[in-house]
């Protein structure tokens, strides 16, 4: 039996999360709707111009908030990542350990900044982030723990780290680490622009395959090239053994190998879908590592995702999360 049912690594970043109107994005000349990398200054030119707004301050990272998930579901997970040794990296390690993940920074780290992005949520529910990787742009397989990696069931990555040629060369390494260890690979697409920018990084990530992945709509077409999602469906079959199409309000679309099976969406009002991605790709491994069915799986990572929705944040807490779990097992 593994030590862990999952090891991720991905990057490390604080969220700086605004409620913002769609003005502001116009006079920041931010593009709506998906991440974008920006540098120390411009991050902080945008700071200062949302600074009478409110914010509020969280750990995230796209594969950090599914492997915390995971872990307030109760799986065993194990996170690689890389902070500095300043404030925002010791906020950071004390969340992800508080949240029952081991890691492998219990002691020295780089000097510098660690990463911040920055969440403009406008009144329609969508996400904008501004992301400055700071020491997290040179993650590297040295934050690789291959003993730990190993010992795991399922691999999990981030299609975030295609933005940096050492990160994307680690996500590289330690999916051969898998392959070769019979451990079980996953991975997001985590934004549109990963694929319009990146597609060929992203496929040198999945290289002969995974076992699973995870994509919005978008992603999913954008990597097809195709607008069809029929045309996207067919194509995913070619690169993973099974995946799972997130569609928002419409629920998702899961294929588990053989058959292709419709997820109903859970109706909610949304406040802010940061991170529903995340969620729903979380409870949907820990529903997996179970052996739940993909439709079980699919069912709990709906309900997650959904609740998820209805307030600020990329987190639900670890009572929320079990409140859901309850009404699955």
């Amino acid at each position: 039996m593994a030590k862990y049912d999952i090891y991720g690594i991905g990057n490390a970043l604080v969220d700086m999360e605004y409620e913002v109107g769609h003005e502001d994005l116009g006079i920041l000349g931010i593009d709506k709707g998906v991440m974008t990398l920006v540098d120390e200054h411009q991050q902080t030119a945008i700071m200062n111009h949302l600074k009478a707004h409110h914010h509020q301050r969280g750990s995230g990272g796209s594969a950090a908030n599914s492997i915390i998930a995971f872990s307030q579901f109760g799986g065993k997970c194990y996170y690689s990542c890389k902070v500095a040794d300043d404030e925002l990296g010791h906020f950071y390690m004390k969340d992800l350990i508080d949240g029952g993940v081991d890691t492998n920074h219990h002691t020295e780290k780089d000097q510098g900044h660690t990463g911040r992005c920055v969440v403009l949520v406008t009144p329609d529910s969508d996400r904008t982030m501004c992301t400055f990787l700071g020491v997290s742009g040179n993650l590297s397989t040295s934050e690789l723990v291959e003993e730990a990696l190993r010992d795991s069931d399922w691999f999990y990555t981030e299609g975030y780290l295609v933005t940096s040629d050492a990160a994307r060369h680690a996500s590289i390494e330690a999916k051969r680490i898998a392959d070769g260890a019979g451990v079980k690979t996953a991975i997001s697409l985590s934004d549109p622009n990963m694929v319009k920018f990146f597609k060929h990084g992203l496929m040198d990530m999945i290289g002969s395959g995974v076992d699973l992945l995870f994509a919005n709509e978008f992603e999913a077409m954008g990597m097809a090239g195709s607008d069809d999602l029929d045309a996207a469906v067919t194509y995913l079959k070619t690169i993973s053994k099974s995946f799972a199409i997130t569609r928002g309000p419409q629920g998702a679309l899961v294929w588990d190998g053989q058959t292709l099976i419709d997820i109903d969406p859970v109706k909610v009002q949304a406040v802010d879908t940061v991170g529903a991605g995340d969620m729903f790709a979380g409870a949907f491994l820990y529903g997996l590592s179970q052996g739940w069915s993909h439709q079980h799986a699919g069912d709990l990572a709906s309900a997650a995702s959904a609740k998820l929705v209805t307030a600020l944040g990329p987190r639900l807490t670890s009572d929320e999360t079990q409140k859901i779990l309850k009404a699955f097992v």
